[in-house]
């Protein structure tokens, strides 16, 4: 890959989506060439997955289902919009990548975080982002920003109770040890203006140092 696969990850509520979007401009406006996307999503048949997904309806939705529907819509947005745009030397900005896939449904769902790793190298083969932001806010934290932003998407993962999102949180804790060469921490809990500087200063540094 020539380009750089920065991904973005968090709780509910941590306010990953607002910084991605602000770190997009702000690396356009520098002059780099970035793709900015999200998973679930990103393109058209992940998009409909991501329905399939998060529709508050579907409450029934099996755990192993849910973890392999999430794998699937990876799949195809790798192949169709990431590894096209790192192979042009892009700079890609992802809301979301594997290791939601390893918190939520491996920790929090109880399936086994190496068993969902698993899965997802199915889908992903060996291509792991270069750098992951982990946006960190306590789950009760963020629950309570999601209450205040009447704009925000209403998901099924909303639903869930306050234990489910601890689970999350305790899990990305986990991984941020077991992959600390990786992931990077940014504490969430500041002024978006704070967060944003903190995140281009990491990913600046990151893009000088590689």
């Amino acid at each position: 890959m020539n380009g750089y696969f920065i991904t973005f990850e968090g709780v509910e509520g941590a306010g990953k989506t607002t910084v991605i979007h602000s770190i997009h401009h702000k690396l356009s406006d520098m002059g780099y060439d970035v793709l900015e996307t999200r998973e679930p999503g990103g393109i058209e048949i992940s998009e409909k997955v991501r329905e399939i997904i998060l529709d508050p309806l579907h409450t029934e939705m099996d755990a192993r289902t849910e973890a392999l529907l999430y794998a699937a819509a990876r799949r195809q947005h790798l192949v169709e919009k990431i590894l096209p745009a790192l192979d042009q030397g892009k700079i890609v900005l992802c809301d979301r990548f594997i290791d939601s896939s390893l918190a939520y449904q491996g920790y929090a769902r109880g399936l086994g975080m190496d068993e969902v790793f698993g899965i997802n190298q199915f889908a992903i083969l060996d291509c792991m982002p270069s750098l992951t932001l982990f946006f960190d806010i306590e789950p009760k934290k963020g629950l309570q920003r999601i209450s205040l932003n009447k704009d925000r998407e209403r998901n099924r993962l909303d639903l869930e109770k306050v234990h489910f999102h601890e689970q999350v949180y305790e899990a990305y804790e986990i991984l941020c040890k077991r992959y600390s060469n990786r992931i990077q921490k940014v504490d969430a809990n500041r002024d978006v203006e704070q967060v944003e500087i903190d995140t281009l200063e990491k990913i600046i540094s990151h893009l000088q140092a590689k």
